[in-house]
């Protein structure tokens, strides 16, 4: 805020003395909310990292599965087997306020209850080695859905914590510093016209006093 621009009377003494409080107060608020939402980010990213290992090793576990069913049976039965699922996955969204920020929820709902109806072909012309590949993708899926959520709201949360960091550093930075060079500034001009009124006021009280002394000489001499 340059000096200039600046209109040193009493009224924008108070206006900055106003903002800066709230600008004191903004900055204290904004750095408790960047500290909370450090803290719950990086629970996430702990969890994420947990749940990342778990569906690398779920999706591996399963890849190893299907190798085995497609070893022991033609590309023409394992197609005919996997043609026409029985079961159907419907994805269900919401979403939770964390310190401001809309997080996912994800969840799923199945067509049926039945859990035996991932299995989409009969048993007696398949491997049991394709049992469990399926087996093994529905044990992975939750996590797997768990894995997207979790990683989206990491997105947000940064995104969250860069844009409250930046805010943060306007205001200590910029704003309150801007703010306390206005409030010198003005101060010290109205200071100065202060004393320039005391000084003015002195001459004239000299000047009053020196009339009235040559005003008595006059009317002694009169006499």
């Amino acid at each position: 805020m340059a000096a200039t621009q600046i209109n040193p009377t009493r009224m924008e003494l108070t206006r900055l003395k106003k903002k800066l409080g709230t600008a004191v107060k903004g900055h204290r608020l904004l750095k408790d909310k960047r500290d909370e939402l450090m803290r719950e980010f990086l629970d996430l990213v702990k969890v994420n990292m947990e749940l990342r290992e778990k569906v690398e090793k779920g999706i591996k576990n399963a890849n190893n599965n299907f190798v085995l069913a497609k070893a022991g049976m033609s590309d023409e039965e394992l197609r005919s087997a996997l043609m026409a699922p029985k079961q159907e996955i419907s994805l269900v969204t919401d979403k939770k306020n964390v310190m401001s920020v809309d997080i996912p929820v994800y969840d799923f709902k199945t067509k049926t209850a039945d859990s035996n109806d991932i299995y989409s072909y009969g048993f007696a012309f398949t491997s049991g080695d394709l049992d469990y590949a399926v087996d093994s993708l529905q044990e992975v899926f939750k996590d797997m859905l768990k894995l997207a959520e979790v990683e989206k709201s990491c997105q947000l949360m940064a995104a969250e914590i860069e844009k409250t960091r930046r805010r943060v550093n306007a205001l200590e930075h910029v704003i309150i510093p801007e703010t306390k060079e206005g409030i010198r500034y003005i101060t010290m001009k109205l200071d100065e016209n202060e004393r320039s009124t005391q000084v003015r006021l002195m001459k004239v009280k000299n000047m009053m006093l020196e009339q009235a002394h040559k005003y008595k000489e006059k009317e002694k001499q009169k006499q």
